[in-house]
């Protein structure tokens, strides 16, 4: 014990415990936070040395310091910067299932409206671990135990650490190179650096691929297009001619359902008497209505972005960036082509997105003035009272009940996205709006979801009802999609009893499963509607939308291609580089059946070239998207007819004066629903049980008194 208290009162000992701490925390939080899918006993020797190289460089920064209170000071900066950015990994990780990038870090001021339940909510009893060692080296010093070491240290012991740092990492990446070749050159997959090469190199390399993202920007040319106009032109696929054009004309009129998975349609919740309790009722009769076209195995293909990616993608055909958001990023600077200006520019269309969150909140008031949405409606049009909002935002009945009188505006034909926010992690709903009990799960989350799924869709059936009250139900398509995952991967295994799963048996394709979404195209007045099987992501929906309304996509750039038709490709690409196909499952290095779920043990070198030629595909696909959004390429091309868009000339102030001097400018050629209706307000049509609107009792206003 002596020669111990008498090492950590020099420099090196009590630095040297530092790192030992800090290196015991980190590959703890590996095997208790992450699932990095290591196998084999290389990759466990790997994942145990990562952290070392890279905490030994970064904590002998503070031998270079002379002094030896800066030197101490400066150790633990750096060891507090450390810790919060692996503490920050691990809660972005229990919600998102990836890691922080260095994008999503300096975008967080964009998205950080509203978040503080949501951390709350992740937050766990071992989380004390994590911050327990910088507890016990200050606890050392401030009881004395251990001293400052006022020694003059040379600069010759910092550049040995520093070198044998950077000899330890050299080792490492030999190491993850014989287990993983071509690591860095690869795929990018985030996973694997971090299993290999440890979080803070991670972020390092993020770092770097993010400054060399803009770098490629300002060099791009107008021939950087080639290979992706090569690809679209190759990739097409031609209009289903008995589906082209069927909703020509029409209103459209996309709703959001936030954070809504497929296994939600037609599931029915087991109560503590084992009765039956159908969660979403009145989507599900939507989902099978004869005037629905449905979806089984479309996909959500988002990455760091979640609802954002989701919109970037419905709108572009273009995915969301592989690290951080792209809206973000990139969306208050980038050319776009997207639904609302082909819209404008081909027919005429008016467009809005309403939402009852910060118009800030993942900069999608910059983003879309960038893409032409001539209408934004966010929490500054709402009536945000104590009492109407959850942490995202307005509660879904009183954001759809408040919208009525902005849609009632529009003229039309007009392109509107309304984006509910209630059914959002971590499901909090307060008891007046709660009239469908929890599941009964070990994870409170999980339980919550349904909750709140069940709330969003009486929200949705009251929107529809005014739709139907009001005349706009019969001259709109009305599309309903999943944006994202509800119950993330770390929580899969809890929810899987809920899905007759064993949790034991839970496997990677079982997670890729669950990624799927419902997508529903609802046509008044058609009668062929049915469920689709075909398998797709949300990269397809645009191309779908705009041939339901007779519009042809052949020059546009869209990476996507139209469900309905028969040259549709039915290869799924996660923004992971996962793969989901008719035949095949990849996720990581695993191959499965996706029929039968049967992981294929020992593949044949048939499957093996099935696999490598899906793999490519979905690379490519990737790729090219975000050459187009990190190098801003559509600013190289315009497609006929299209017209440019000038951000400087929208402007989201002011906008119920500017509808009502358009209609009052329009005369009788004025289109509007409240035009239409002899100048009066459709909203009284509204019809709404949400406690929040209903008038007080006399029982409640004397016992308020």
């Amino acid at each position: 014990m002596n020669k111990l208290k008498k090492l950590l009162n020099t420099r090196i000992g009590f630095f040297s415990l530092a790192a030992v701490l800090f290196w015991a925390k980190t590959y703890f939080s590996y095997k208790q936070e992450f699932s990095l899918g290591v196998t084999g006993a290389m990759q466990q020797i790997i994942l145990f040395i990562n952290p070392i190289a890279t905490i030994a460089l970064f904590f002998s920064i503070a031998l270079y310091f002379k002094k030896s209170k800066k030197a101490y000071t400066v150790l633990f900066l750096v060891h507090i910067v450390m810790s919060a950015l692996l503490f920050a990994n691990i809660l972005y990780y229990r919600e998102f299932s990836d890691f922080l990038s260095v994008t999503t870090i300096f975008g967080a001021g964009n998205v950080a409206g509203g978040l503080g339940a949501s951390t709350l909510a992740l937050l766990k009893a071992r989380d004390i671990f994590y911050w327990l060692d910088l507890v016990v080296l200050l606890g050392l010093l401030v009881t004395k135990s251990v001293t400052i070491d006022n020694r003059f240290y040379k600069k010759r012991s910092a550049v040995a650490m520093t070198i044998l740092a950077v000899t330890l990492f050299s080792a490492n990446l030999a190491l993850a190179e014989s287990n993983r070749p071509q690591l860095l050159t690869r795929t990018f997959d985030r996973n694997y650096i971090v299993k290999y090469l440890g979080i803070n190199f991670f972020t390092a390399y993020d770092g770097y691929q993010t400054a060399q993202s803009n770098q490629n920007k300002a060099n791009a040319d107008e021939s950087d297009m080639d290979a992706v106009l090569s690809y679209v032109d190759e990739h097409y696929a031609e209009p289903n001619p008995e589906m082209f054009g069927v909703a020509k004309d029409k209103n459209v009129i996309y709703l959001h359902l936030e954070s809504f998975q497929q296994f939600l349609i037609d599931y029915k919740l087991e109560d503590e008497n084992g009765e039956l309790h159908e969660v979403t009722p009145f989507i599900n009769s939507i989902f099978r209505d004869q005037q629905t076209q449905s979806f089984t195995n479309v996909f959500h293909q988002v990455g760091q972005g979640k609802t954002a990616d989701s919109e970037m993608i419905l709108e572009n055909s273009l995915f969301g960036l592989p690290q951080g958001g792209a809206f973000t990023q990139v969306g208050g600077s980038n050319t776009f082509q997207s639904s609302y200006n082909i819209l404008e520019s081909e027919k005429g269309y008016t467009s809005a997105v309403m939402h009852g969150n910060v118009g800030s909140f993942w900069n999608r008031d910059n983003t879309y003035k960038q893409m032409g949405v001539d209408y934004f409606f966010d929490s500054s049009y709402y009536d945000l009272s104590e009492g109407n909002t959850l942490e995202y935002g307005l509660k879904d009945k009183l954001f759809f009940n408040e919208s009525a009188q902005y849609l009632e505006q529009l003229p039309q034909p007009f392109y509107a996205k309304m984006i509910s926010v209630s059914n959002h992690f971590p499901y909090p709903l307060d008891e007046a709006n709660v009239d469908f009990k929890p599941a009964r799960t070990t994870d409170e989350t999980v339980n919550n979801y349904f909750i709140t799924a069940h709330y969003l869709d009486q929200a949705v059936e009251e929107f529809f009802n005014y739709l139907k009250a009001s005349g706009l139900y019969e001259n709109s398509m009305i599309i309903l999609y999943g944006d994202h995952y509800g119950i993330s991967n770390s929580r899969n295994k809890a929810l899987a009893p809920l899905l007759g799963e064993d949790p034991e048996t839970w496997n990677g394709y079982k997670d890729d499963m669950l990624q799927r979404i419902p997508l529903m195209y609802h046509i008044p007045g058609t009668t062929n509607g049915k469920i689709n099987e075909e398998f797709g992501g949300q990269i397809d929906m645009l191309p779908t939308m705009m041939h339901l309304l007779g519009i042809q996509t052949k020059d546009k750039v869209m990476m996507g291609t139209d469900l309905f038709s028969a040259g549709h490709d039915q290869t799924v690409a996660f923004r992971n580089g996962n793969v989901v196909s008719p035949k095949y499952t990849l996720n990581g290095s695993d191959i499965y059946d996706t029929v039968t779920g049967q992981l294929i043990e020992e593949p044949s070198q048939a499957v093996l070239l099935e696999q490598e030629q899906l793999k490519e595909a979905v690379s490519t696909q990737l790729s090219l998207s975000d050459s187009i959004l990190h190098s801003d390429l559509l600013r190289f091309y315009t497609p006929a007819g299209l017209n440019k868009i000038d951000p400087s000339s929208y402007s989201y102030q002011n906008q119920i004066e500017r509808m009502a001097k358009i209609n009052s400018e329009s005369g009788d050629k004025a289109t509007s629903l409240y035009y239409l209706n002899g100048n009066r307000s459709t909203a009284d049509l509204y019809q709404t049980n949400a406690p929040e609107l209903m008038e007080p009792t006399d029982s409640e206003i004397k016992t308020n008194d």
